[in-house]
């Protein structure tokens, strides 16, 4: 990799984000240009500051993750934030899928698994802890579920939706399916629309509750 992934550390416990700093300090792709102890403190970092990915949690004091998430995303819609949360709380992961986070990770990551989030959702995928695949299916009943009759998919759609699930980027689904990576971003905006979800996030939880994909 030419250029180091520039990463901002957000999380209001100080002795969290050293630990977070010590472990991202062993990865040679990654380059720390901030951190912040609240939304707001963020906020005026990546006003400032170029960054790639930013390491979010959720529930801060002065200014919530949740709250920073979509006003920096508004500023500047590039940017790829990973939210890092202690607990499964339906209400803040999927207020937060709403804001538009391509990733969640359970605090307790090891170095293994911060690398792969890192790495994929700075190519243009998305990453959970496994955890989290949880949340995807245990607060939707029957009842709300769709079922796949409701909705009919073609079979390249089932293709992307899976390969969505492992993580791909629009890039390398393209050169898995041989298939431009405009026709891969049409085939996602059809999947989107049929389905009502916002983003990709939302779309692959959908795919997960709805059993389209294997996980």
């Amino acid at each position: 990799m030419a250029e180091p992934i520039r990463i901002i550390i957000v999380d209001d416990h100080e002795i969290f984000r050293n630990g977070l700093k010590m472990v991202l300090g062993k990865l040679s792709f990654i380059r720390i240009v901030g951190e912040a102890g609240n939304g707001q403190e963020f906020l005026d970092i990546i006003r400032m500051t170029q960054a790639d990915v930013v390491l979010m949690d959720i529930e801060m004091p002065v200014m919530s993750g949740i709250d920073a998430t979509t006003i920096a995303l508004k500023e500047h819609p590039g940017l790829k934030i990973i939210a890092l949360t202690m607990f499964n709380d339906d209400d803040y992961i999927q207020s937060m899928m709403d804001a538009g986070v391509r990733g969640f990770l359970i605090k307790n990551i090891n170095k293994e698994t911060l690398d792969k989030a890192i790495r994929t959702v700075y190519g243009g995928g998305t990453y959970y802890s496994e955890e989290l695949f949880n949340f995807f299916t245990k607060r939707f009943s029957p009842e709300e579920k769709h079922k796949e009759s409701d909705i009919k998919f073609t079979s390249r759609e089932k293709e992307i939706m899976q390969l969505l699930s492992e993580g791909l980027s629009n890039k390398q689904i393209a050169e898995v399916l041989y298939i431009s990576e405009r026709t891969v971003v049409g085939h996602k905006s059809n999947l989107l629309a049929k389905t009502g979800c916002k983003n990709a996030i939302s779309l692959l939880a959908y795919a997960v509750k709805n059993n389209l994909v294997i996980i």
